[in-house]
């Protein structure tokens, strides 16, 4: 399993490795991206399983990200990392394409809760 981390702070791609590692998923590889630019430059030269994204990113957000990415007609599935928590603001991410949400802070727990169906 590969997975992608989209995040414009080195130390929350960081942590949210930590997690991922703490939550005893079996990764093989873990990439990093600065933001959605990055991102998709990444997912289109070393194809990942899992993107998570945050929400909040200069030169290009996550939003815009996921719709980018999808226009490409890339399926991989991207789970928002986000504090944008508001009802609205996620079913604008699900309707873009995204395939779930993690609200900031989140435990290992949370991370293994949301994300288990993806390493199946």
């Amino acid at each position: 399993m590969r997975v992608l981390i989209v995040d414009d702070s080195s130390v929350m791609r960081k942590i949210v490795t930590r997690g991922l590692r703490q939550a005893g998923f079996k990764i093989d590889d873990i990439l990093e991206a600065g933001d959605g630019q990055q991102g998709l430059a990444t997912q289109g030269k070393d194809k990942c399983d899992l993107i998570l994204s945050d929400w909040n990113m200069p030169n290009m957000d996550g939003l815009t990200f996921v719709k980018e990415l999808r226009k490409t007609g890339d399926k991989t599935p991207i789970v928002m990392v986000t504090t944008e928590g508001g009802e609205a603001k996620v079913a604008e991410a699900i309707k873009s394409g995204a395939n779930g949400h993690i609200k900031k802070p989140f435990t290992p727990d949370t991370l293994r809760a949301t994300l288990g169906q993806f390493f199946k």
